[in-house]
């Protein structure tokens, strides 16, 4: 399952500062570009907060808890998912033992009665700390004896060494020669071993 999670926000440090801007603007000195730099924030987020205070006072501008859409599951509800898909995928009827998005959608369906779209499970099953297991892929007609076989015998047998091929070559651009041998071109470099 993938494990990105969206950063936390901190909202107790966010109501600090909100408390900081209704305490300048309680003071007056300064104007709200000022207190947007001094706070490190947008000169909006300034604005709405300084609407706010003006509206409610100090107590409008009150963490209002957490942020976006309550969860659908209940802790207990997800405790009974939990030990309904411990007891694997047989147990709930279906014929291989192999978890899917859909399989346990089906089965957060039957022991809560909430239905999840099955693309929206792998969060659910990431908040529960399960992960994605992926199963071995094997062939059928693998023979582990012949395996071990070939490992233990063959595979030295026609492994290359290092060295093994013969003389190597310190030039970075040219092959090594297979024989120490003189060239026997013409020219200048007529005689002398290669370089």
């Amino acid at each position: 399952m993938p494990t990105h999670v969206a950063p936390r926000r901190d909202f107790h440090g966010l109501e600090v500062r909100r408390k900081q801007a209704a305490r300048l603007f309680a003071a007056g000195r300064e104007t709200q570009a000022a207190i947007a730099r001094r706070l490190g924030v947008s000169r909006q987020s300034v604005m709405r907060w300084y609407q706010a205070w003006r509206a409610g006072g100090r107590e409008a501008l009150r963490a209002a808890g957490r942020a976006g859409r309550k969860p659908r599951l209940a802790p207990e509800q997800l405790a009974r998912v939990d030990t309904a898909l411990r007891e694997g995928p047989r147990a709930h009827g279906f014929s291989t033992g192999l978890w899917t998005l859909p399989r346990v959608a089906l089965v957060i369906k039957r022991v809560t009665g909430v239905k999840y779209h099955p693309g929206h499970v792998w969060r659910l099953l990431g908040a529960l700390d399960w992960t994605l297991q992926r199963p071995a892929k094997r062939a059928k007609e693998r023979n582990e004896t012949a395996i071990r076989h070939w490992v233990t015998t063959r595979w030295p047998a026609v492994k290359k060494t290092l060295g093994g091929a013969g003389p190597g070559s310190f030039s970075r651009t040219r092959a090594a020669s297979r024989s120490d041998r003189p060239s026997a071109a013409r020219g200048p470099r007529a005689g002398r071993p290669p370089s």
